[in-house]
């Protein structure tokens, strides 16, 4: 056996959709292997690793005092580089079965908008976590990739990707990206209006995990056919004690008013500065929403009253990133033309 056929043995070609909330491996040949949250658990005296994924979130908040859970990504971009490393050789590692003669190539979706040197920070971690070869590519493609969209074709095609902390809007034509924008305003920062509104109109404190619960439960972009209502614990600011209270859709969607207008008014950007050839093929075709923020009740509704476009949400939106990813695993002339690298 030569050292080629003995490396593509021993490696296994891997798609990594990177996000603020959630990191999704995505295995050549197997699919979807990875689909946690990037959080990192780390020991405050030694730095070492207590916790990645689901682990570490269950302890957000809970933490005894020598011990922190930070998000390592943040706005889309690696916030903590060595936290970011650990993440990604966790979940490389996991992919893998533990296997730790690996050296799989990667590919990772990165925001439509990302500098340079935030590029150069995902590529160093994806070598720290052992990659053989990377490959970097723009989040808005691998969604349109993942939602089935014909990308290679001389059609505009017009991708929303709401994400846990950015919002990426791109017309798509050709294999290219003709207009692409990135927005900071997303999942988490819904979760952060949810959290300021019970402080300020109850004075009461809610965790993250309680936030994310109440905008899945009860969140909207547009009133909802049958009134919804949840009840919440957190702690009274005023007396110090645990409290409950009971929260309405209305006001939770007052509360995302900010958040939804700042993504449709992008929506709307890139619509006036899409070509008229390819503004013709939207009108015929649509907006495709994905990411997990796409699953926000009515904001299909909301996002087509306000355009007059025929708005659809991605079959299975929280995957489409690392699906497409996935796809150009089988599709190395596709991940040449699209790739950043």
């Amino acid at each position: 056996m030569n050292a080629r056929s003995l490396f593509s043995m021993l490696s296994s070609d891997l798609a990594i959709d990177l996000g603020t909330a959630n990191t999704l491996v995505f295995a050549r040949s197997k699919g979807i292997v990875v689909n946690e949250p990037s959080i990192v658990a780390l020991r405050k005296d030694s730095g070492a690793v207590e916790a990645v994924g689901s682990d570490a979130k269950e302890m957000l908040g809970r933490t005894p005092e020598q011990i922190t859970a930070i998000r390592p990504m943040r706005n889309g971009v690696i916030a903590d580089f060595t936290a970011t490393a650990h993440m990604l050789q966790h979940f490389v590692q996991k992919a893998h079965a533990r296997k730790r003669l690996v050296h799989p190539r990667i590919v990772i979706g990165v925001p439509s908008e990302t500098t340079p040197v935030e590029r150069r920070a995902v590529v160093d971690a994806a070598y720290g976590a052992k990659a053989s070869e990377v490959h970097l590519v723009q989040q808005p493609m691998m969604a349109a990739v993942g939602a089935g969209l014909p990308i290679a074709e001389p059609l505009g095609n017009m991708v929303v990707d709401i994400g846990g902390g950015t919002t990426d809007v791109a017309i798509i034509s050709l294999a290219g990206i003709v207009y692409s924008h990135s927005v900071k305003i997303a999942g988490n920062a819904m979760d952060e209006r949810i959290i300021e509104h019970c402080r300020r109109k109850y004075s009461v404190l809610i965790g993250e995990r309680t936030a994310e619960s109440v905008k899945i439960e009860i969140g909207s972009a547009f009133p909802l056919a049958n009134p919804m209502r949840m009840e919440v614990k957190g702690r009274d600011l005023v007396a110090g004690i645990p409290k409950t209270i009971m929260l309405e859709d209305a006001e939770i969607r007052e509360a995302l008013t900010s958040c939804v207008s700042g993504i449709v008014e992008a929506i709307r950007v890139a619509l006036e500065r899409t070509p008229a050839e390819l503004s013709g093929d939207i009108a015929d075709r649509g907006i495709v929403l994905t990411g997990g923020g796409a699953l926000l009740k009515n904001l299909d509704a909301r996002i087509r009253k306000d355009t007059g476009l025929c708005v659809s949400v991605a079959e299975d939106p929280l995957t489409c990133v690392a699906v497409g990813a996935g796809r150009m695993l089988t599709d190395f002339n596709l991940l040449r033309r699209v790739s950043m690298n």
